[in-house]
């Protein structure tokens, strides 16, 4: 999921473009959507989150990794075949703590799962459920490839979907994972808001920020608010050892 190449005023103006009411799309069934989801057994009581890192096209932010290694904080990575390809030794790290670091499915080209041509925050959609299918399995089978393992979830490129294409990927046996707790905005906020954003997680709050953006100071505040839940006493879980239905979708 990425809004790596724009700001967050281009951000705010791409998400209104999406609404129904701008006319972009011919019906609201058409309509992408983000898929907003929690973890449903977590204990209200008790600090229970998940924390995911989307690995788009780009380098590989040591900055965060590093500190979740030293922290020992586990992490879901939902990563791209492109940046698989283009990180060799990020993804070596990530291998060498896998009782760390979960690898899903975020597409093989990172192209969002929408019907249609309108680009969504400067990407090209897939435009047709045949191209879903082929950015999900390809994007699948990168990951196998550099892990061992089949993916489990899938989480599209911009983090929004077709409402056509969610029941195909379901089909294909991945969880869709969406969120609740977007950390980073496409790793276009400042240290100080994603620190904030995170540090007031919730039980049950499934974290979307970015490993893919060293350069930016978003790394710095992912750094900051994980020590901070650690410190709340958080317990942090993985995606791919829950299936959809630890999950609750709203």
């Amino acid at each position: 999921m990425s809004r790596l190449t724009i700001s967050r005023r281009a951000v705010l103006a791409a998400s209104a473009l999406l609404a129904p009411e701008a006319g972009a799309w011919a019906n609201a069934g058409e309509t992408p959507r983000e898929v907003h989801m929690r973890l449903v057994r977590a204990p209200a009581d008790r600090l229970v989150v998940a924390l995911t890192l989307d690995a788009c096209p780009g380098a590989f932010d040591t900055r965060i990794a590093a500190a979740l290694v030293e922290a020992r904080i586990p992490a879901t990575i939902f990563a791209t075949g492109a940046w698989l390809r283009r990180n060799p030794q990020g993804l070596a790290l990530l291998l060498a703590h896998r009782d760390l670091f979960g690898i899903e499915n975020h597409g093989a080209r990172h192209v969002p799962p929408i019907i249609g041509h309108r680009r969504i925050f400067g990407l090209a959609p897939a435009g047709d459920l045949d191209a879903v299918r082929a950015e999900v399995i390809d994007g699948a089978a990168e990951v196998r490839a550099a892990t061992g393992l089949a993916p489990k979830w899938y989480r599209a490129a911009a983090g929004y979907y077709s409402p056509a294409a969610i029941p195909l990927i379901r089909d294909m046996g991945f969880g869709v994972a969406g969120f609740s707790l977007n950390a980073d905005m496409g790793a276009s906020l400042p240290a100080r808001s994603v620190a904030r954003r995170i540090a007031a997680a919730a039980p049950g709050d499934v974290i979307v920020a970015h490993v893919n953006q060293p350069l930016r100071k978003s790394g710095e505040g992912v750094v900051t608010g994980v020590r901070a839940l650690q410190a709340r006493g958080a317990r942090f879980v993985r995606l791919d050892t829950l299936a959809p239905a630890d999950c609750i979708y709203y």
